[in-house]
């Protein structure tokens, strides 16, 4: 190359270098525009306009090690938000953050903001970024992400109710509490908000960190009442992996200090227990709390087996199956300095709902296992075993249960059978079932006393939270509804139920609570309404239902 050509050359890259950042840097800036906005709409209330957060329940953008430590982990939490603890620059946070309703290049533009203000310095994010990290989330595509983020139309209500949305969830909420005078909320991470029935809106009482050591393990709080003097009780559960000899769920009741401002506040730690943790995902852990007309504390411990397995899958499990403890409902003094368990009765494998009709008897419904066994209802009494894991619904015990690894039955153990579902819905039959469809889930329960209208007067109201498993297992949408249980009792102590159904579908409803004369609360953990559609899942809402004026 001659002389002249070799300089005009040694010009004109740095030239064009020049040109080409100049171009990149006019890209750059439409692109912190762009991000600027979607931060003031979408991020500043939480993280503030300078990003340096709310310590200690929002965490900073401003210098964050979390989000330059790792890219695509900050796409995802955009895409499908995060909960849980995580440390940033040496503080733990611990709250919720939901999805963001913003498409690939709105999220790209939005951390390509944040990722170079107040003094952070990344690389510019693109759509295609963001797009590669969003198919490994819950949510596989922005458009997935907008069909699980709609809320289903109600369903019709009953002849001479009505049906309307109270209020919609900030994050996924496990029961609801209180009455006529005051309803909490309970979320699963352990915080508890008050519900504000006539402006639709939830107001934070106790926030998790409070009382709760999220760092400690996996934590989940899935039970919550309110007793005599409005105080709250609260059960949590947390997998601990450190100093046990192997992985334990530790179980706490936590009882609230007198009422403050006309609500709970301060949470205390009033009983501590322990067991095994689960195998193979199996550990349904303590959940409901209530109280009976003696005056003394109702709690429902879920097994920790599928159907009494004995293994552990890794050397950190516990190598048994069920113990003293679990598949059980205790019964505890809340007087008591020292309270300890009584086993009430055995045998029921996941009690997530409980309550007690107008006569004073009380009725559990229960998850059955993975196997297609009926979910059952059982009446139940002091001492009497209910048949898990040695005996399903009234199915055979071993050896003709199809599972090999169950258990024989003790010596000298008689089962109680459940009630016998003779329709017509939740699988009824003419020959009655014991006692809901397989894989249902029936959840939180509640009995409809004389100031219910017909036809939920002398019955229980029971959620369905819906089949969690596909074909071959439950290859039809199974749950989803509100149930009406009217229970009759046979001469030789056996209870026969007639079931129907008062609401369907309903978005995986968890829960049911009491607010007045004929007036209800039905709390939907979710907002999807059927399996098959395989959405992920985002916090839902609180319906009433309400008996209209006579």
């Amino acid at each position: 190359m001659p002389s002249a050509q070799r300089f005009s050359f040694r010009i004109l890259v740095p030239l064009l270098a020049l040109f080409a950042m100049a171009l990149a840097k006019a890209a750059d800036t439409e692109q912190m525009t762009r991000g600027g906005k979607i931060f003031v709409e979408k991020c500043v209330l939480c993280h503030q306009q300078g990003g340096q957060g709310a310590p200690p329940v929002y965490p900073p953008l401003a210098q964050s090690d979390w989000m330059k430590a790792d890219r695509e982990r900050t796409i995802k939490v955009l895409c499908e938000g995060l909960s849980g603890p995580i440390t940033v620059l040496r503080q733990v946070y611990n709250n919720v953050m939901p999805a963001q309703m913003l498409d690939d290049a709105q999220v790209a533009d939005v951390l390509t903001y944040v990722g170079n203000s107040w003094g952070n310095e990344a690389r510019a994010f693109t759509a295609e970024e963001v797009a590669g990290a969003r198919k490994k989330t819950q949510f596989k595509t922005y458009a997935e992400l907008l069909k699980a983020a709609e809320y289903r139309p109600l369903p019709r209500a009953p002849a001479g109710f009505k049906l309307r949305e109270v209020a919609q969830l900030p994050e996924f909420c496990t029961r609801l509490a209180g009455g006529e005078k005051a309803v909490y909320v309970l979320a699963q991470s352990g915080g508890v908000y008050a519900l504000d029935m006539v402006a639709g809106a939830l107001v934070p009482v106790i926030k998790a960190e409070e009382y709760l050591d999220a760092t400690r393990g996996d934590l989940v709080t899935l039970g919550m009442t309110v007793d005599g003097a409005g105080r709250l009780w609260i059960v949590s559960n947390q997998k601990l992996t450190k100093d046990v000899p192997y992985y334990t769920n530790e179980v706490v009741i936590w009882r609230s200090s007198a009422l403050t401002d006309a609500h709970p506040s301060k949470m205390q730690p009033w009983f501590k227990t322990s067991y095994p943790q689960g195998v193979g995902g199996m550990n349904h852990g303590v959940s409901n709390l209530a109280f009976g007309s003696d005056g003394m504390l109702y709690v429902s411990s879920g097994s920790r087996t599928d159907g009494g397995e004995v293994r552990g899958e890794k050397k950190h499990y516990f190598q048994g199956g069920e113990v003293e403890t679990t598949a059980s409902i205790w019964r505890l003094d809340p007087k008591a300095k020292k309270p300890a368990i009584k086993v009430f009765a055995r045998g029921i494998r996941n009690p997530y709902g409980f309550a007690w009709d107008g006569e004073g008897r009380l009725f559990t419904f229960a998850n059955g296992p993975d196997y297609s066994a009926p979910e059952e209802m059982d009446l139940v009494q002091e001492g009497r075993h209910y048949g898990f894991p040695y005996q399903f619904s009234n199915w055979p015990v071993k050896p003709q249960f199809p599972y090999p690894h169950t258990p024989p039955p003790p010596n000298g153990v008689t089962f109680t059978p459940p009630v016998m579902n003779f329709g017509p819905a939740a699988g009824g039959t003419s020959e009655g079932l014991g006692t809901f469809d397989a894989h249902s889930c029936p959840g939180g329960a509640m009995w409809c006393g004389a100031d219910f209208p017909e036809p939920l007067r002398g019955g229980f109201l029971v959620t369905r939270f819906g089949n969690l498993l596909g074909a071959p297992a439950a290859p039809e949408d199974v749950g989803f509804d509100l149930l009406s249980v009217h229970v009759e009792k046979k001469g030789d102590g056996t209870c026969t139920a007639r079931v129907e159904t008062v609401l369907a579908p309903l978005a995986r409803p968890l829960d049911v609570l009491r607010v007045g004369a004929g007036r209800v609360l039905i709390l939907e953990y979710t907002r999807t309404v059927t399996l098959k559609d395989k959405l992920g899942w985002l916090p839902g809402r609180i319906l009433e239902l309400s008996a209209l004026p006579r």
